[in-house]
C-alpha cells in the first residue's frame, strides 16, 4: 500500500481519484450480441453460450430435479448458515416498508402516495471462481418483500453445463424458481428483449464483470431500468489509538480479496496504529489464499496519516466509500457527520464481512464515488411510488383560482379552461 503523511488539501484530489485499470471498448461487441438476442432469441443465447463458456445448452431453465439435487448436495451446516443471513436480512427489509398518510393540503384536496411493486425483475448473479449465494439473498429477498410478481435470476454455466447448487438452492429457498443457465452479455440482452425461454423483465439487478456492466448500461436504451452504476468494490477505514491493528488489516484484506481493481484506504490521526497495522497486513497476508489478487489490489490502495479525525471524515465523504469502517473511540459520535458512503461499519468489532453476508443490511451498494448520489439496493429499488389526488366540489373552489393564474402565465389556456369549466358548472348549480 502507498503511505501518505499530512498531504495538503490540494494533494487530496489525487489521493481520492480511484484506479483506472485499461477498459476495453466493448459497445461494438454489446450492440453485436444484442441486436442477436432480439432477432434470433434462443437460437443467438445458445450460440454465445456454447462460445464464451465453452458448453452447449439448448434448455437453459433449472429443471425441478437439478433443484432437488441442489437440496441434497449443499451441506446442512451451510443451509444452517444460509437460514441465519435470510432471516436478518428479512428483518431489515421488512422494516423499509412505509405507509403514507393520506394528506388534505387545501380544505377538500386529498393527495396520497402508494407503492406498487415492479412487476417483472431480473438478477444476475456472476459465475467464476466463488458462487456469490449471498447476492441471490441480497437481491431475492427484497424484491420478494416488494411483491414482484416475477423475478428471473441468471447466472452462468460451468464447462459441464451446470450452476453451483448452492446458488440454486440460495434461489429456490427464498421462492425464485425461474433460473436460467445464461451469463454474459447474453443474459442481459434476454432480460431486456425476452426470448422464448427467458421473459422480459423491467429492471435488471446484480454485480458483474465490465461486459455486463456495459449491457446493463445498453439495457437502459430500451426502456429497461438498472439498480445503479457498478464498479469495483472499496473500503475505507478510519482508525486511531484504540483500533485494534489486527481487526483493522483483515478487514482491508478482505476487501483487497475481491479483485485486481478493487481499492482500499486507510485512515489514521496516529502513526503508531498506521505502522503496527502494516505490520499485521503483512502478517496476514502470507497466509491468504487470494494473496496474489490482494497484492496487486494493494498497489493501487492508500495508507493515509491526517491531523486529526475530523480531518478524516472529510476525506471520507470525499472519496464517498462503498464500505465504511470507523474503528475509532466513541465512534457513534461519529455517525451524524458521516455524508457520503453506501454502507457504514461502527466500532471495532463491526467488520465489513458482516454486512456482506449475516448482518442484515444489503451489500449491493454504489460504488466509484457513487455514494454520492445512489442508495443501496433495497425493498424501495424494487417498488414505484404512484401519486392520488381527489378534488371534491369544494378542492375544485379552493383551489381553482391559483391553477388558472399559474396556468395562464404559463401560457396553457386549455389547463386554466380544464378549471375554469368546472367553476362555471358549480357556479351555474347554485
Amino acid at each position: 500500500m502507498n503511505l501518505f503523511e499530512f498531504p495538503t488539501y490540494n494533494q487530496w484530489s489525487k489521493l481520492l481519484t480511484r484506479p483506472i485499470l485499461e477498459k476495453l471498448n466493448l459497445n461494438d461487441l454489446v450492440d453485436k450480441v444484442f441486436n442477436d438476442v432480439k432477432e434470433k432469441g434462443d437460437k443467438a443465447i445458445t450460440q454465445y453460450t456454447y462460445l464464451y463458456d465453452k458448453v452447449l445448452i439448448e434448455n437453459f431453465k433449472v429443471s425441478d430435479e437439478e433443484i432437488l439435487l441442489a437440496n441434497v448436495e449443499v451441506s446442512n451446516e451451510i443451509k444452517e448458515a444460509v437460514n441465519v443471513a435470510k432471516a436478518n436480512i428479512e428483518n431489515f427489509h421488512i422494516s423499509q416498508i412505509v405507509n403514507f398518510p393520506k394528506i388534505e393540503t387545501t380544505k377538500g384536496v386529498n393527495c396520497w402516495t402508494e407503492t406498487r411493486a415492479i412487476e417483472k425483475v431480473g438478477i444476475y448473479i456472476p459465475g467464476g471462481s466463488a458462487p456469490l449465494f449471498s447476492t441471490v439473498l441480497m437481491l431475492g429477498i427484497p424484491a420478494k418483500i416488494a411483491g414482484c410478481k416475477e423475478i428471473v435470476l441468471c447466472t452462468p454455466p460451468d464447462s459441464e453445463g451446470k450452476i453451483n447448487p448452492i446458488i440454486i438452492y440460495v434461489a429456490q429457498l427464498i421462492g425464485i424458481n425461474n433460473i436460467l443457465k445464461i451469463g454474459g452479455i447474453q443474459a442481459i440482452a434476454a432480460m431486456t428483449f425476452g426470448t422464448q425461454s427467458v421473459p422480459k423483465v423491467d429492471k435488471i439487478f446484480g454485480p458483474g464483470n465490465q461486459y455486463v456492466t456495459q449491457a446493463k448500461v445498453q439495457a437502459q436504451n430500451f426502456g429497461v431500468a438498472i439498480d445503479m452504476p457498478a464498479g469495483p468494490s472499496e473500503l475505507l477505514i478510519i482508525a486511531d489509538t484504540s483500533s485494534i491493528p489486527e481487526f483493522v488489516a483483515s478487514d482491508l484484506l478482505s476487501q483487497a480479496e475481491h479483485g485486481i481493481d478493487s481499492q482500499v484506504i486507510l485512515l489514521s490521526d496516529n502513526k503508531m496504529i498506521i505502522e503496527k497495522t502494516l505490520e499485521q497486513l503483512k502478517i496476514q497476508l502470507s497466509t491468504l489464499p487470494r494473496k496474489d489478487i490482494a497484492e496487486v489490489a494493494f498497489k493501487t490502495s492508500n495508507v493515509i496519516l491526517l491531523n486529526n479525525l475530523d480531518e478524516c471524515i472529510e476525506f471520507s465523504n470525499l472519496y464517498a466509500p462503498e464500505h465504511l469502517i470507523l474503528a475509532i473511540k466513541n465512534a457513534p459520535d461519529f455517525v451524524s457527520k458521516i455524508n457520503n458512503a453506501g454502507s457504514v461499519f461502527i466500532g471495532n468489532y463491526s467488520c465489513e464481512s458482516a454486512g456482506d453476508y449475516a448482518s442484515g443490511t444489503n451489500h449491493t451498494l454504489p460504488t466509484n464515488g457513487f455514494a454520492r448520489n445512489y442508495s443501496g439496493v433495497s425493498v424501495d429499488s424494487y417498488l414505484k411510488k404512484i401519486f392520488f389526488q381527489e378534488l371534491s366540489a369544494q378542492g375544485i373552489q379552493n383551489l381553482g383560482k391559483t391553477i388558472e393564474i399559474m396556468a395562464q402565465a404559463e401560457q396553457l389556456m386549455a389547463h386554466k379552461r380544464a378549471v375554469s369549466i368546472r367553476l362555471d358548472y358549480l357556479k351555474k348549480e347554485e
